[in-house]
């Protein structure tokens, strides 16, 4: 099945954020990345771009072949795969409405500005079943195409939203039962204090600058990751958020 043909730079536009609003689309790069999509999310494929014939998984799907020259227009990625998915922006990603079932657990991510970091914190909180993720304004672009690359696939696996109203977002989920846990460098909580909540509402800072103040003042807990300070003051963001969503999935063990 082959898609009507768009111009090149249509495709190459969904790589800033203005084109990707526009189009109501965003791309995906690379086989293993786009199957991870098939697997959860096949009806937001729009149209595969692919510079050789495709396998049969790729045939439901309007196919478009393209030049290795084309392919390297439209990617933002130094050595293109080869094939890359045109894919529908998710439903209200950009809003400040809070998704009609928020689950129990769910991220809150406070001016992280590295598409890598919000990426890999992305695929980490899908990988531990977290339901959501409320990002401010000033984080980085969850569909922009670092982003996209670094969660690997996960882009679709759990709802997402980025607004400048992410404290009233925050406030809500707190008005309903979740608890608000910081994250940070000075708080006074152990890590033990995740394995007793139901419901979880866990915020990471800025790189730099950390939380910020208004999500100290709305946290309930904050709590620290001891490290050896004199070897390293503080952990990579999306480290600490790696430990502490594996950390509130576990239960501890019932006493005897």
């Amino acid at each position: 099945m082959t898609s009507s043909p768009k111009p090149f730079k249509w495709y190459k536009d969904l790589t800033t954020r203005k084109g990707r609003l526009e189009a109501g689309a965003f791309l995906v790069e690379g086989d293993k990345a786009i199957n991870q999509i098939i697997a959860s999310r096949p009806d937001e494929i729009l149209e595969i771009l692919t510079v050789q014939e495709p396998p049969a998984v790729y045939q439901r799907f309007p196919v478009r072949i393209i030049s290795e020259s084309q392919c390297r227009y439209i990617c933002s990625t130094r050595t293109p795969q080869g094939i890359t998915a045109v894919v529908r922006v998710p439903e209200g990603i950009y809003t400040d409405r809070l998704p009609d079932d928020p689950g129990t657990h769910m991220l809150l991510l406070d001016d992280i500005q590295d598409p890598g970091n919000v990426g890999t914190l992305i695929r980490t909180a899908a990988a531990f079943d977290f339901s959501g993720i409320i990002l401010s304004d000033k984080c980085a672009d969850p569909l922009s195409p670092k982003c996209v690359q670094s969660a690997s696939g996960t882009i679709l696996s759990i709802s997402m939203r980025r607004t400048n109203r992410y404290i009233d977002l925050a406030l809500q989920l707190k008005d309903t039962g979740f608890t608000v846990i910081a994250a940070d460098v000075n708080g006074s909580e152990t890590t033990s204090v995740l394995e007793r909540q139901e419901r979880l509402l866990l915020a990471l800072g800025n790189e730099a600058a950390g939380i910020s103040a208004k999500i100290l003042e709305l946290a309930d807990y904050r709590l620290s990751i001891p490290t050896i300070k004199k070897k390293a003051e503080s952990l990579n963001v999306a480290v600490c958020g790696a430990i502490l969503m594996y950390l509130s999935t576990q239960v501890s063990p019932a006493p005897e």
